[in-house]
């Protein structure tokens, strides 16, 4: 009887799942396997009658040195992501629901969360401005401290630009991790809080034994977030530097960029698009298994 009812139920729910199905085969499984197909044709925007070259692209990839200084990019920010928006956004987030902060919660979390709703195309402007070495704040104020040894062209020299250009990243979303941090700790229950502290347990005990086991899944999510967001930056790149100088701060978004749109080898575009969905498909799984996530809470 129950068997039936279940069948009965999943038979009802099919037509509210299949348009959603259909839609997601349409626009997200389709191009995965059409990208997959072209990245083995030598093809450009005007001619579509493709030259098959089989996985010519891939090994044309694989040898290009400026692909690996691309991964060592997508890496640097994946890592520095992590450690900034995930660690310090659920830090930030564990300090503003202490009682002692808790009435100015919303001024903070309006503050925290507002770099994150502005145009990257105007903090990547508003962040050249900062970063400039003659008129730009930062030089100023390290100037202004007697650091002037310290100074330089932040964007201009290849060894800060990647670090310049993450740095901006962490301030846009960091506090967007925060909110989501302190939407989850809003559903722990007190209880918890309350018979820890009546045990003596201190506020840093109850954070790793308490807030951080409870918050795994959002934590999950918010890694899964911040990883697959490094490997798929373009914009931030883009704006600040597009890959410059040099190509010290290419990542593979603007690898891809150029390839299609200046350089008009479509296949070999393909070819990255498809390293990149292999990259960031992998990482997910990967962070799937090690938290062991639906298994345990």
């Amino acid at each position: 009887m129950m068997l039936k009812s279940s069948f009965s139920n999943a038979r009802s729910a099919l037509p509210f799942i299949i348009p959603a199905l259909l839609l997601i085969v349409l626009f997200v499984f389709l191009p995965i396997v059409f990208n997959l197909y072209y990245s083995m044709f030598r093809w450009s925007a005007f001619d579509m009658n493709g030259e098959f070259v089989g996985l010519d692209y891939y090994t044309k990839l694989f040898r290009d040195p400026v692909f690996y200084i691309a991964l060592k990019n997508n890496s640097l920010y994946a890592v520095i992501s992590l450690l900034f928006q995930v660690g310090g956004g659920l830090v930030i987030a564990a300090i503003l629901e202490e009682k002692i902060i808790r009435r100015w919660q919303p001024f903070f979390r309006t503050v925290f969360f507002m770099p994150a709703v502005i145009s990257i195309s105007v903090v990547g402007l508003m962040w050249q401005l900062l970063y400039n070495p003659d008129i730009g704040l930062i030089n100023g104020a390290l100037k202004a401290i007697g650091h002037n040894d310290w100074a330089r062209s932040w964007l201009g020299d290849s060894k800060t630009a990647i670090y310049a250009v993450v740095a901006v990243s962490q301030w846009q979303y960091t506090g967007y991790m925060t909110m989501l941090f302190l939407i989850a700790m809003h559903k722990i229950p007190g209880e918890l809080y309350e018979a820890a502290m009546m045990d003596g347990a201190s506020r840093i005990r109850t954070f790793f034994h308490i807030t951080i086991p409870q918050l795994k899944e959002m934590i999950l999510v918010g890694s899964m977030i911040t990883v697959i967001g490094a490997f798929k930056v373009f914009d931030e790149v883009y704006v600040m530097t597009f890959g410059g100088p040099g190509r010290s701060t290419e990542v593979l978004g603007t690898m891809l960029y150029r390839a299609a749109f200046r350089n008009d080898e479509m296949g070999y575009a393909s070819s990255i698009g498809t390293v990149i969905f292999a990259i960031t498909l992998l990482l997910s799984l990967l962070q799937m298994r090690i938290s062991k996530t639906g298994r345990e809470v």
